[in-house]
């Protein structure tokens, strides 16, 4: 079901500018009212670029008035928009940072192919094509062709490019150093998607019913340039974000809201394993003996998108040696771009002005040395330059995970205990899971359009409920410092024939915690006392324990393996603490419901397959943690 585009969706729009990547992350400030910087020190064109087979992407310049110098290009595709249309209208931001905007650089933004003002046919991560015929085209021969454009007919430009992005527009900084253009010279990925099969829409299999109205988004395709939104976004008709799907439980009951017209639905309805149609749109594998100097930047607690940077940074280091380092922070989607002075993610404070540390130091110096500067590479910058997020300070490395890093296992014991000690004695801890009830991923019911504040949410609403297993260290006696991914090895078994298993990485704040006075960042209903941080979560969809291409059902009550991989974290659990790790089936509606019994397609089980089942995981289940060494 479709609205009318009306006041909703521009409120929204707007709304994202500050909560949410579906609005271009570029202009983080639109929101904070007109800034005229732009306005009076650059000139604004918008030209039509034509690709090698005829298509015309609409691109819009803006060049410094002080022409006494050339400049380098930095340049942004998007498929959210180049907006605001007109070349009397001006961005209130330009560029990655407002210190390269008022420094003075060329900027350069891109609606990508079949979106907004550009012609052509959209494709959902159009899948890179080696050895292209002369007339084939994919988003490296578009960024190509653009910047060869750029280079031969913008004046006062130094012949440099340099190409960044967030979230989307990251996938397309990806994209372009693949057969990069020889003028393309620094690129920077953030929070850039890697595949679509483990970054925003499907984790290990598992749909995310949270990114379902971004469906509207991705999914309507036009046919022709336009500078007005052609989708609109489902009116679900409540704030209560968790009944509105326990309602519409199975995913079939969905439909409604979208057509077949929507063509990404379609897809994700289609193809529910990792077949060809996923294979041949991820760009991680195709990351091999790189050229330009790469600089992947993520956060720590971003709901989005944590397998694509941290796997296109680790691709791109075991397949070259051109310059590529990797930046993380305490941030959430997108806010290292953001100017707020404090740094807040959900109930936690990491610090001040965190953002605009990166921002003057690391993201401006990259680009400045190898668009401006000397190019060889002495940067001064470290390989890895990532944020404690326990310690709640900056650390530098020569590599990520640190060389100095180690695996440790813990052992999930019964009587909620999680030691470094087996117990040999055969024991299980045992739940029952309804899918019908499933446990919220949030205490909030609020409906979110892409959720961020549950990264670091406190878990103690979880640790209380009986379909929650809990393992739990005693108090530390010394600071523990992660630093890396985490492996989770469990053994189980099931009643059923279906279900998924998310483990949460947890810090247990002490009982003496005190909480900020005013109370300012908190909750008011919550307390930093024994405040259960979540450090890190992820999720396997059981069927794919094995496979990602061949799923299958579990044997009831036969002990199992699952392995499950979290992305990297860099958190130090202090003396003082505990280190939890809870398991369980349902991590609603982040995760959609799984039925518990086996079906072929998610999206077409019938209420009959959602059964109560009771699951069961073996005391020899470990996780591996990647502990940082003095």
């Amino acid at each position: 079901m479709k609205k009318v585009f009306s006041l909703i969706l521009i409120a929204f729009l707007l709304y994202s500018c500050k909560d949410d990547k579906h609005q271009a992350i570029d202009s983080p400030e639109i929101a904070e009212g007109e800034n005229t910087y732009a306005k009076y020190n650059y000139t604004k064109n918008e030209v039509m670029i034509a690709m090698r087979d005829g298509i015309k992407l609409h691109t819009t310049i803006y060049s410094p008035k002080d022409t006494s110098k050339e400049y380098p290009i930095l340049m942004m595709r998007t498929p959210y928009s180049c907006r605001p249309y007109g070349e009397d209208e001006f961005k209130a931001k330009l560029g990655p940072n407002k210190y390269l905007m008022e420094e003075g650089n060329i900027m350069v933004y891109q609606d990508v192919r079949g979106r907004w003002n550009s012609e052509g046919v959209y494709d959902n991560m159009r899948a890179y094509i080696p050895n292209k015929t002369e007339n084939q085209t994919d988003e490296a021969s578009d960024t190509y062709d653009t910047i060869e454009w750029l280079i031969n007919n913008v004046e006062n430009n130094n012949g440099k490019v340099g190409t960044y992005g967030i979230s989307y527009p990251g996938f397309y900084a990806t994209y372009s150093l693949l057969d990069a253009h020889p003028a393309l010279k620094a690129v920077s990925p953030q929070a850039c998607i890697g595949d679509f099969f483990f970054d925003d829409f499907i984790h290990n299999g598992a749909y995310l019913l949270s990114y379902w109205r971004a469906t509207s988004v991705f999914g309507y395709m036009k046919d022709k340039p336009t500078t007005e939104a052609w989708y609109e976004f489902p009116d679900i008709g409540t704030e209560d974000q968790y009944q509105f799907f326990v309602d519409n439980i199975p995913l079939s009951k969905l439909d409604k809201f979208y057509d077949s017209t929507n063509v990404f639905m379609e897809q994700l309805k289609e193809h529910v394993t990792y077949d060809e149609f996923w294979k041949s749109r991820g760009i991680i594998q195709h990351l091999k003996d790189i050229k330009p100097a790469t600089m992947v930047v993520g956060g720590f607690f971003d709901a989005e998108d944590l397998y694509g940077p941290f796997n296109t940074y680790k691709s791109i280091e075991n397949n070259g040696d051109n310059y590529n380092t990797i930046v993380f922070g305490p941030w959430s989607h997108g806010d290292w771009a953001r100017s707020n002075p404090r740094q807040v993610i959900g109930n936690i404070h990491f610090g001040d002005s965190i953002s605009d540390y990166f921002q003057k130091n690391i993201e401006t110096k990259f680009f400045n040395h190898f668009l401006k500067g000397e190019a060889n590479g002495e940067t001064g910058l470290a390989e890895a330059h990532m944020f404690n997020t326990g310690t709640k300070a900056w650390q530098t490395f020569e590599a990520w995970p640190p060389k100095n890093a180690a695996k440790e296992s813990y052992w999930l014991q019964p009587n909620e205990r999680l030691t470094q000690q087996p117990n040999r004695m055969m024991a299980t801890s045992d739940f029952i899971s309804d899918p019908l009830k499933p446990v919220p991923y949030s205490e909030d019911i609020k409906v979110v359009f892409t959720p961020r504040k549950f990264m670091t949410d406190d878990q103690r609403f979880a640790a209380r409920r009986p379909d929650v297993l809990v393992f739990e260290t005693d108090i530390l006696e010394k600071d523990i410092t992660l630093a890396g991914d985490i492996l989770t090895k469990l053994n189980v078994s099931t009643t059923g024939t279906a279900a998924d298993w998310i483990v949460k990485v947890i810090d247990v704040y002490p009982s003496d915690m005190e909480t900020p006075e005013g109370n300012e960042d908190v909750q008011d209903h919550l307390k930093l006392s024994n405040y259960h941080l979540l450090v890190r979560s992820e999720v396997m969809r059981g069927r794919f324990r094995n496979s990602m291409e061949k799923p299958e059902p579990f044997v009831p009550n036969q002990k199992t393996a699952v392995n499950l991989k979290l992305q990297d974290v860099f958190h130090t659990f202090k003396k003082g603490h505990k280190i939890q790790v809870q398991v369980q089936s349902t991590f609603f509606p982040y995760i959609d419901a799984n039925p518990q019994t086996y079906v072929d397609n998610i999206f077409e089980a019938k209420e009959s397959d959602f059964k109560v089942q009771t699951h069961r995981v073996f005391n020899d289940s470990s996780i591996e943690f990647t502990v940082l060494k003095e």
